[in-house]
């Protein structure tokens, strides 16, 4: 059975205003369980997060900022949220659902947490509306207790994931590869294992083209018993923030590719959906959509 983490407050943790880019959260489900590719069934609620786990990745003197609501103010502006305890909480409950949605990716091949891809937060900062990594998190819980020996992420988000990459950076067992704008956010890159940085206007060909020739031979090359895929749809050409020119069709090629390659090696991946802003939502939900649609046609 596909299993998918999702939970109201992914949706709803903040103040009138600011609820757009989060809208997509509530309709990515709904959509799913209207033309029936999953039922309610399929979704599970994650509990938060305990905080011994937070700290296998985080800093305690950041985490217990963000625990107590005392986050400076700078600090806070770097995140692009206003702090509050209710954001804290969908924070857990994310990572929570990301660290289930191995558990169930062992069981099933592949699981997917509806939100997640929170890559631009490391050890001791968050950033870009991210306050704790999650795919960073379920990572070192694998490693921790003894359930992987060699983890690739993949991401595929329009932005670097410099969270990620800061926190593996000493890290052997983690593969960080990170394909992603040249001259997007975060303008400060950290250094993944593999960055490939991509000219603004990237065409679907050139994408499809690097991304086909690159993974396998990482594949092969790392033999990881898990993979991390980070999905982010902001490599669409209606991305407002994007800069890229691929069309849907290439971004649903991308995650057959991607998911194909999982399933040819036997290899057990947690999806976590990253970014999207194209200005029309029904872009961003369909494309999001695609990837689950893509992971019940071949897995199930």
């Amino acid at each position: 059975m596909l299993k998918v983490a999702y939970d109201p407050i992914y949706a709803h943790p903040l103040p009138p205003g600011h609820r757009f880019p989060m809208l997509k959260y509530e309709l990515i489900p709904e959509q799913l369980i209207h033309e029936g590719t999953i039922t309610i069934e399929n979704l599970f609620s994650p509990e938060p997060l305990d905080e011994a786990t937070i700290l296998l990745t985080h800093d305690a003197d950041y985490w217990h900022q963000l625990q107590g609501l005392t986050l400076p103010l700078k600090e806070q502006r770097r995140t692009g949220f206003p702090l509050s305890a209710r954001l804290v909480e969908r924070e857990k409950r994310i990572s929570k659902g990301t660290i289930d949605g191995c558990h169930f990716a062992f069981d099933h091949g592949i699981a997917f947490n509806v939100a997640g891809g929170t890559h631009h937060a490391g050890t001791n900062w968050g950033e870009g509306f991210c306050l704790l990594n999650d795919q960073a998190i379920a990572a070192n819980y694998l490693l921790s207790n003894q359930l992987a020996s060699s983890i690739l992420i993949i991401d595929l988000d329009v932005h670097q994931g410099n969270g990620t990459a800061q926190i593996f950076e000493n890290e052997p067992r983690v593969f960080t590869f990170s394909m992603h704008g040249a001259n997007n956010f975060p303008y400060r890159k950290e250094r993944s294992d593999l960055d490939i940085p991509l000219a603004d206007g990237t065409s679907d060909k050139a994408y499809l083209d690097i991304l086909k020739t690159t993974l396998p031979k990482l594949i092969d090359q790392h033999k990881p018993d898990f993979i991390f895929y980070l999905s982010g749809v902001d490599i669409l050409s209606t991305d407002k923030l994007g800069k890229l020119a691929l069309s849907k069709e290439a971004c649903k090629e991308r995650d057959r590719f991607v998911l194909e390659q999982c399933r040819k090696h036997h290899i057990p991946v947690q999806v976590s959906m990253g970014g999207g802003y194209s200005t029309d939502i029904r872009d961003i939900v369909d494309a999001h959509c695609n990837t689950y649609r893509l992971a019940h046609d071949l897995y199930f």
